[in-house]
């Protein structure tokens, strides 16, 4: 997905639910191509620990804002791979 200490080249947040986009630029059968990745998650506070932390598990009420930002970084995947291609 990425290399270590590499960043996302974009992020979509709603509210706590955050969807990371990563380019990954890769050789297929001798020919240069671009791979996007997205990683959706959650940050919460963690009351036994006292400290902030991500998951990948969702309640029901988190649903709408996990769309709205996978919706958001499929229309940046879509839309970027169309300007890369002009």
């Amino acid at each position: 997905m990425s290399e270590p200490g590499q960043k996302p080249i974009k992020e979509f947040k709603a509210g706590t639910v955050k969807a990371a986009v990563w380019k990954e630029h890769r050789e297929d059968a001798g020919r240069a191509t671009i791979r996007y990745s997205v990683k959706i998650e959650k940050r919460y506070f963690d009351e036994a620990s006292k400290e902030w932390r991500n998951t990948d598990y969702f309640f029901a009420n988190d649903l709408p804002r996990l769309r709205l930002v996978a919706e958001r970084a499929f229309e940046f995947i879509v839309l970027r791979a169309s300007d890369e291609d002009s």
